[in-house]
């Protein structure tokens, strides 16, 4: 059974890498942010998407770092 859900995650893993490459490929449109005064310099708004999910996904590992997931799913269970 772990094996199954390892095998799905990288499934999902690898559909959602390859869209990003799609959809970076597709969106050449540059785009800059302005906070208050600061402007940042124009970058195509795929390669913005790729680097959010990028640091999303290293952020969601994080903090299940930090959390300390159990493998049960329920952590009120060994009582």
């Amino acid at each position: 059974m772990k094996t199954l859900a390892v095998f799905l995650t990288t499934c999902i893993v690898a559909l959602w890498i390859g869209a990003i490459a799609i959809l970076s490929v597709q969106n050449f449109t540059p785009v800059s942010f302005r906070f208050f005064t600061f402007q940042s310099i124009e970058i195509p708004i795929g390669i913005v998407l790729a680097f959010a999910v990028g640091v999303g996904a290293v952020g969601t590992a994080f903090l299940q770092l930090l959390l300390g997931t159990s493998s049960s799913g329920n952590r009120f269970e060994e009582e």
